[in-house]
C-alpha cells in the first residue's frame, strides 16, 4: 500500500478533546483519538501530573537534565500526540478554566469515580448545559448505575471479577491474569468507538450526549466465545492453559530446542500436518479425523503430538509447515521483534523526537489509511508543556492572569 502524501489530513482534524483522564483506559482512548488527528488537551495536576508519570522504572532519560527522573515507560505508552496543561480544578478558579475549555471542545473524556466531577460542577449535567454539542465520555469501574457503581475499578480486579481469570491459566494451576492490562486497553478502544459514533450522530441531531463506559461491562463483553459458550451450555468453561477450548490441536508444543505454536483450524490442515509429521495414521483415525473428535479425545491425542513435535526444532517445523499452509509460529520475546522482518517492513517501531531534547522509541499506530494520515509521531508531552499555549491561544489569557493563576497554584 502506498503511503498517503505528507499533506494528507488526519481523519479527526479539527476535533478537540478535553482529556481529564489518567492512568490507562482513558489515556488510551485519548491517544487513539490523537493518532487520528484530534487535538487532545490533557489536563493534569500541577506538580504531580498523571499518576503513571511515576510508575517505573524504566524511565526515559532527560537529556536536558540528566539528574532528573524523566518520563516513565508506562506514561509514554498511552499519551503520545497530546498537549499537557496543568490546572488544579479542585479549586473554583480551576473549575472555571475547565468550563471555558469544555465550551470550546467537542469531547470531554474522564475516568473519575462516580459523581467525582459532579461535586466540582464539572459533571455531564453541568458541561452539557454549557455546551449542548459536547460528547461527555465517563469511564468508571462499574458504570453509572447498579449497586457497585460507587466502587473503584482496576484492571486486575476486573480480570478477576469479570471472569477472565477463571479462563486463564493451567488446568491444575491458579487462575492467572493476562500479562498486559487488557481490560483497560479494551475499555479505551470501546470508549474511542463510542466517541466516534456519538460524533457521527451529532451530525444528524446537532446534540452531544453522555457516554457511560464501565471496565466491568467491557471485560464481560470481551469474553467473546467463552461467555457465549457459558450462555449456551450453562457450564463454566474449564481452563486449558495455552490450549483452545473448542479446537484441537491449537496450543503451544515443546520442540527440540524451544516452543512452537500449532494452530490448526480445520481437518484438511490437520491432514497436511500429519503428512509432514510422518504420522498419516493419525489423520486416518476416526478418533482424530474431525475437529469434534479431536476435542473429545484431546487427552490421548495431544501427548502423541507432543512426542512428535519434540523430534524437530522450532525453525524446522515452521520451515516445513508454513509452505504447506499449516498455521504455526514461534513465541517471540520482545527483543526478537526488533529484528523481525515484518516489523521492519510495516514500520511498527519508530524513533521520534522527545521534548526533553532527546529521542524515544515508540510503537506506530496500527491504523493505516489509503488517503488519510495518522499522527503517531508526536511524543507524549512533559508536564504542563502546553499550559501557556492553550490558555493564551484558546482562552485569550493575559500575562497578568497567567501570573496570578500561577501564584494561586491554579496552574
Amino acid at each position: 500500500m502506498t503511503p498517503p502524501p505528507t499533506t494528507a489530513r488526519a481523519p479527526l482534524h479539527g476535533i478537540r478533546i478535553l482529556d481529564l483522564s489518567r492512568v490507562l483506559a482513558g489515556p488510551w482512548a485519548g491517544q487513539t483519538l490523537a493518532d487520528l488527528g484530534a487535538e487532545v488537551i490533557k489536563v493534569e495536576r500541577p506538580g504531580f501530573g498523571d499518576d503513571t508519570r511515576a510508575w517505573g522504572p524504566p524511565f526515559l532519560p532527560d537529556t536536558q537534565n540528566p539528574e532528573a527522573r524523566g518520563e516513565s515507560a508506562y506514561y509514554l505508552a498511552a499519551n503520545r500526540g497530546k498537549k499537557s496543561v496543568t490546572i488544579d480544578f479542585a479549586k473554583p478558579a480551576g473549575q472555571a478554566l475547565i468550563k471555558r475549555l469544555a465550551a470550546q471542545s467537542d469531547v470531554v473524556l474522564e475516568n473519575f469515580k462516580l459523581g467525582g466531577l459532579a461535586k466540582l460542577g464539572l459533571g455531564p449535567e453541568h458541561l452539557l448545559t454549557l455546551n449542548p454539542r459536547l460528547i461527555y465520555c465517563s469511564i468508571t469501574g462499574f458504570g453509572q448505575t447498579g449497586p457497585y457503581a460507587a466502587r473503584a475499578g482496576y484492571d486486575f480486579l476486573m480480570q478477576g471479577m469479570g471472569g477472565l481469570m477463571s479462563l486463564t491459566g493451567e488446568p491444575d494451576g491458579e487462575p492467572m491474569k493476562v500479562g498486559v492490562a487488557v481490560t483497560d486497553v479494551f475499555t479505551g478502544m470501546y470508549a474511542t468507538t463510542a466517541i466516534l459514533a456519538a460524533l457521527n450522530e451529532r451530525h444528524v441531531s446537532g446534540l452531544g450526549q453522555h457516554i457511560d463506559i464501565a471496565l466491568f461491562d467491557v471485560q464481560i463483553a470481551t469474553l467473546a466465545n467463552q461467555i457465549s459458550s457459558y450462555l449456551v451450555s450453562g457450564e463454566q468453561p474449564p481452563r486449558h492453559g495455552n490450549a483452545h477450548p473448542s479446537i484441537v490441536p491449537y496450543q503451544v508444543f515443546k520442540t527440540s530446542d524451544g516452543y512452537a505454536i500449532l494452530a490448526i483450524g480445520n481437518d484438511e490442515q490437520f491432514r497436511r500436518f500429519c503428512a509432514i509429521a510422518h504420522a498419516p495414521e493419525l489423520a486416518d483415525n476416526p478418533a482424530y479425523a474431525t475437529n469434534p473428535a479431536r476435542v473429545k479425545h484431546r487427552d490421548v491425542l495431544v501427548p502423541l503430538l507432543q512426542a512428535i513435535m519434540q523430534t524437530r526444532s522450532t525453525a524446522q517445523w515452521i520451515s516445513q509447515l508454513e509452505p504447506a499452509s499449516v498455521p504455526c509460529g514461534p513465541i517471540n520475546q520482545l527483543p526478537e521483534l526488533d529484528t523481525h522482518a515484518q516489523v521492519a517492513a510495516r514500520g511498527i517501531f519508530k524513533t521520534i523526537a522527545h521534548p526533553s531534547g532527546g529521542t524515544m522509541r515508540s510503537v506506530a499506530s496500527p491504523m493505516r489509511f489509503s488517503r488519510s494520515a495518522t499522527q503517531d509521531d508526536i511524543a507524549p508531552p512533559t508536564l504542563g508543556q502546553h499550559t501557556r499555549e492553550i490558555l493564551t491561544t484558546q482562552l485569550g489569557a493575559s500575562e497578568a492572569e497567567l501570573a496570578q493563576w500561577q501564584q494561586d497554584g491554579i496552574i
